[in-house]
């Protein structure tokens, strides 16, 4: 299959938003929210325009990837910026074919161009595992309420050495979205049945329930 990588246009906005929001739809909760986070996301002073990508294949839009600026407070006192991925999407039709990979690989290979540290996100780890992410727990890093949470991941890019990750990551206000604005944003798109108890519903609880204190030992 042919694809083209190349970074998303204001053009692009209404349509990515409709694959997000296809992509999405059912998988963690009942209808979906991410169209709605990709939306506003675009405001926010911390988004990355230069590594929002779209995959296009068939002459249209099959998947994208986006990233916002985060940061670790390191255990050594010292703040360091990393790059927050999420969301990633791709059509349910085009999914395991690859593109959802070409679409990380190739945002790492400019982000490390651009100089950035490291790239952290909070996944299944089942498939973030077998595109270059490592559990942020063998790098000593917790999340902002200083817990160790399997889905909590890594790729770094200029630095492997890991007390140079360690310390409690924070991501962008932005994820913090409102729900009822989501809800009220997603009238204005074909109408859908909203789903309860899917696997993948199932698995997030899993993996929410995966989390354990900081014990202050380094690992």
């Amino acid at each position: 299959m042919d694809i083209e990588l190349r970074l998303e246009t204001p053009a692009d906005y209404a349509e990515t938003e409709k694959v997000v929001r296809e992509a999405f739809w059912n998988v963690y909760a009942p209808g979906c929210t991410e169209h709605y986070l990709v939306h506003v996301m675009r405001s926010s002073e911390n988004f990355v325009r230069e590594l929002a990508f779209v995959a296009v294949a068939d002459s249209k839009i099959v998947g994208c990837v986006m990233f916002v600026k985060g940061t670790i407070a390191g255990d050594d006192g010292v703040v360091r910026e990393v790059l927050t991925l999420g969301p990633i999407a791709v059509l349910p039709a085009y999914q395991k074919k690859g593109v959802g990979r070409r679409l990380i690989d190739h945002a790492r290979k400019e982000a490390i161009r651009q100089g950035y540290a490291a790239i952290v996100l909070c996944g299944d780890p089942l498939y973030y595992s077998r595109v270059g992410f490592e559990p942020a727990e063998n790098f000593g890093i917790r999340t902002a309420d200083n817990k160790y949470f399997v889905a909590l991941q890594i790729c770094p890019l200029q630095e492997k050495r890991p007390e140079s990750y360690a310390g409690r990551y924070s991501d962008d206000a932005v994820y913090n979205i409102s729900q009822e604005a989501a809800f009220e944003f997603d009238q204005q798109f074909p109408p859908k049945d909203r789903l309860e108890n899917t696997s993948t519903q199932k698995r997030l609880l899993e993996i929410i329930e995966m989390q354990r204190p900081f014990d202050g030992a380094k690992r």
